[in-house]
This record gives structure tokens, sequence and C-alpha cells, in this order.
């Protein structure tokens, strides 16, 4: 099972969002390299919430609950969408501050490609990450 990173504008769609619709189809993304990352995604694959803007956290667990399909609102036919159920949100949220002072994570696209809205997560990266969220 791989883990994964989406990112989304809190104020467009948020984790709330995805809560109270259960569901949803994580569709839009154009970006080649981020497109590459959601074709890969499987089900059951777990997924970290990523909330830009003002926030720029990590604020929920997620899951793949289809894999991926031709994204229904893209003018391309080539961009593809998964869908997302959510799990739960993170007991406490992860800031980018403190990911960036993380030596573990300096190699992960979050610090280095921060334009990047669709990511794998590193093994190690990842058991931080969940530390900090029980923290």
């Amino acid at each position: 099972m791989a883990r994964w990173l989406v990112k989304t504008e809190p104020s467009t769609y948020s984790y709330a969002d995805l809560v109270r619709e259960g569901r949803t189809a994580w569709s839009g993304v154009k970006n080649a390299a981020a497109q590459i990352h959601l074709r890969a995604m499987r089900v059951g694959d777990e997924v970290l919430v990523y909330h830009t803007g003002e926030v720029k956290s990590v604020v929920g667990r997620a899951r793949v609950a289809r894999a991926p399909y031709p994204d229904p609102g893209a003018a391309k036919a080539s961009l593809v969408a998964v869908d997302l159920v959510p799990v739960a949100p993170l007991r406490r949220v992860v800031t980018l501050g403190e990911i960036k002072a993380e030596p573990l994570c300096a190699a992960w696209d979050l610090v280095r490609q921060s334009r990047l809205s669709v990511m794998p997560v590193p093994e190690e990266v990842a058991g931080w990450l969940e530390k900090r969220a029980r923290a």
C-alpha cells in the first residue's frame, strides 16, 4: 500500500468538505508530474490531505476509494481523477514549518517542489508525520 499527499486550498475545497460529503472525485489536476502520481494510486492507498494558503498544514487522512479513471471535467482525455473518502482528521495538524525544519523531510517533494499538488509520501516521512500528528 502506497501513501500519498494531496494539496487543496481550503477556501475552495477543505478536508471538512470531504468529511461532510463522504466521498469526492479528486479531479482538475493538470500538472504532468501530479498526473503520474494520480495514475499510480490504487484502491486502499492512504492519502494525507494538506491545506495550502494561510494554513499550510497536513490536516487529515483519506483513502483512495476508486482507482484512476478519466477526469470527467477535463478537456484533455488523458487526464485522470481518483475518488477519495475521509478517514480521520489529524489529532494535531503538522505545519509546513515543522516539515521544513525536519532534516528527514528535506528531500521530500513537499519541500522541494512546492507547486506539486499530488505526491508520494516516503515511508520514513510518513512515520515521522504520524508521530508529529500524535504529539
